[in-house]
């Protein structure tokens, strides 16, 4: 009861700033003649203007939906979802479709990750939890029936991966707690009183636990070095010792990895045949590999096998929408699930029995919810329906995939780029929303957004979020297309697209906003410093500014991975290089107005890289907006920070649209 107490307090706190804001109440004021400057509990807002209190009730009625998501079967046949009653996700048990929700855990944070022990007598569950976004998240074993809770880890370092043993003894997981840089790999007894056991040491690189042998004596790991280069080895769990199961050193993409159910090899979806990620069947002892389901031009993204190796289900990447197969092993047929949400799906799961494959499933039009299909019956279940609020559905406008011309050349023409376009209802030419995924190794995928459908319907904007070059899904060739000193080539797709808008007539070129997080939000200003004449303002939230101090202050056990995509600064050329194509550099360049949003605990971009364009642009004469999170990191997660920020984006956008 306490804990509930809590969270409408902080609820309450957070949205402070919607009252003193439309009362004229200053808390600290900015320099003379600026708006003020005001921090209401956890929440900072720097030159934010009053809030528009009818906008932000329009607003309210799209952002009050929920979603679900699968998390792990339990034992008894049903199954752990995270989904959000309060303030952040929680899980839930949902015992039956469309059964009661009923929530197991009660924490201030989100928690969206949870690993049953696949035993029947399985007590529980581990699940992760960071503190205020700070990603330094710690394994807790929750008991059941009596809700005891047990830390597994050391209370402060980098922890995930969840992995079970198949007797549900020994649970293996990533740390960083040996030097605060590398992904260790670390086993533990789950015997009352252990602790855990340093098995793999990273040694400058990021190692991950994927799967158990039956016996329990060997783990499948993967040493990551980049989205283009990654390696399989077997350790063996008593001696540590480590066997590649490649010997080349070939640099290959691996999507997911585990070992086939009788023991005998291993399956993994990897680019090692050609440009995109195919299935294959890899026999440890002579490291050769045969294709189980390869030929196509998409990537496999993620698969999962039955516990009798009948079935295999695995998705295939569309174009950032996925497409279920599952392989019928005995039968040779391929099965479609028929009836599934037009958009990505996700966490793939056979549950012990191998009859039941749960999924999380999402369109643009409707949000996550969780499906199961039975193969044997070619029938699939909804488990949950999330609530949409006090929106008509029909007002959710599709996702549509569009083509545009790029600057450069591939395969005897211009290069063509793909982006998804969400047009309102009425008729155009309509202000424009450019909105830019983060990464740059990701893809924009169309799932569901309330915040981009208030956008279109609310606000008249039409949305364009565009796949440039770096992005996942399109070959391993198309991803090395902007890395190191070609980073300013996927800016100049922003202007090929801007050119493209200039061509339709339903668009309007004249009111231009460009939008991204993380890497997004880099581009959404380096957008701004290159095309300042064509755009009208642009949001940036929690992104990067300058390259070379993003590099130097980003968390200890990022740093390898970051410099493998963006270059390493420590080299005089390459850092001189990345000073140059900055945003915090070009600042004087960026004439428009701009929102910056950063999580103050944020581990990955340093909310420095906020603070310090916001310092420049205000020097040179330039509108900038900033509002900040204390309790957050690399993004908004909890939905009250979140209503604070759609709330000053929505008025940001309206201004723009005049």
């Amino acid at each position: 009861m306490k804990i509930l107490t809590l969270r409408r307090r902080r609820v309450r706190r957070a949205l402070l700033w919607l009252a003193c804001a439309a009362a004229g109440g200053i808390v600290q004021a900015q320099s003379s003649g600026a708006l003020p400057r005001l921090q209401a509990d956890n929440l900072v807002l720097d030159g934010i203007p009053p809030l528009d209190v009818a906008l932000a009730g329009r607003l309210a009625r799209f952002t009050s939906s929920r979603e679900a998501s699968f998390l792990d079967w339990l034992p008894d046949g049903s199954m752990l979802v995270s989904t959000r009653f309060g303030d952040a996700p929680q899980v839930h048990r949902v015992a039956a479709p469309l059964g009661l929700r009923e929530q197991l855990t009660y924490t201030a944070e989100p928690i969206t990750v949870a690993a049953v022990p696949q035993l029947p007598t399985a007590d529980g569950f581990a699940y992760l939890q960071d503190s205020g976004g700070d990603e330094n998240s710690q394994l807790y074993y929750l008991q059941l029936p009596d809700h005891g809770v047990r830390l597994l880890t050391d209370g402060k370092s980098m922890h995930g991966s969840p992995v079970w043993s198949r007797d549900g003894k020994h649970l293996a997981f990533y740390g960083t707690g040996r030097n605060g840089i590398d992904y260790d790999v670390y086993v533990l007894d789950m015997s009352a009183g252990a602790v855990p056991r340093l098995l793999v040491a990273g040694h400058d690189s990021a190692w991950y636990p994927l799967d158990w042998s039956l016996d329990g004596q060997r783990l499948l790991v993967e040493q990551y070095v980049s989205i283009n280069e990654s390696h399989l080895y077997v350790v063996d769990v008593t001696s540590g010792m480590l066997t590649a199961l490649d010997a080349s050193g070939r640099k290959v993409g691996i999507r997911a990895a585990r070992f086939a159910p009788d023991g005998s090899g291993i399956y993994v979806a990897s680019d090692e045949s050609g440009e995109f990620a195919e299935l294959r069947y890899l026999n440890p002892a002579t490291h050769e590999s045969r294709q189980v389901v390869g030929g196509l031009s998409w990537d496999i993204d993620a698969f999962d096998v039955s516990v009798d190796g009948r079935y295999i289900a695995y998705l295939v990447n569309e174009n950032g929408r996925s497409r279920l197969t599952v392989l019928d092993t005995r039968e040779r047929r391929e099965l479609s699930p028929p009836g599934l949400p037009d958009g990505p799906i996700s966490t793939l799961r056979f549950d012990r029995t191998g009859a039941r494959l749960a999924l999380t499933a999402e369109s643009a039009q409707s949000p996550r919810d969780v499906y199961v299909y039975e193969p044997e019956r070619n029938t699939l279940v909804r488990w949950t329906q999330s609530e949409l609020g006090p929106v008509d559905p029909s007002v959710f406008v599709p996702a549509l995939a569009v083509h545009y011309p790029t600057w450069d050349r591939a395969g005897g023409g211009a290069r063509m780029l793909s982006a998804y376009l969400y047009l309102p209802h009425t008729s155009g030419p309509h202000p424009v929303l450019v909105y830019i995924h983060g990464g740059p190794e990701s893809q924009f995928k169309p799932g569901f957004d309330p915040f981009l459908q208030f956008v279109v319907n609310e606000l008249g904007y039409a949305v364009l979020a565009p796949n440039v070059r770096g992005s996942a899904g399109y070959g391993k060739s198309f991803l090395k297309l902007d890395d190191g000193m070609l980073r300013e080539d996927a800016v100049r797709d922003i202007g090929a697209l801007l050119v493209w808008i200039g061509m339709q007539s339903e668009l309007d070129r004249n009111h231009v906003v460009v939008m991204g997080a993380s890497y997004g939000g880099y581009m959404a200003l380096a957008s701004l410093a290159a095309y300042n004449d064509r755009l009208r303002g642009g949001i940036d939230v929690v992104g990067i500014s300058n390259f070379v101090s993003f590099l130097e202050h980003t968390s200890a056990y990022r740093r390898a991975l970051r410099r493998a995509e963006y270059g390493d600064e420590r080299d005089p050329k390459m850092r001189a290089y990345l000073n140059r194509i900055s945003p915090l550099t070009n600042a004087s360049e960026i004439r428009r107005p701009l929102l910056i949003v950063a999580g103050l605990n944020d581990p990955r971009v340093p909310p420095a890289e906020g603070t310090q364009i916001m310092g420049r642009i205000r020097a040179t004469g330039g509108e900038a907006w900033y509002l900040a999170a204390r309790d957050e990191g690399h993004g908004f997660r909890k939905k009250a920070n979140r209503d604070a920020y759609y709330a000053a984006a929505a008025m940001f956008l309206a201004r723009l649209a005049r």
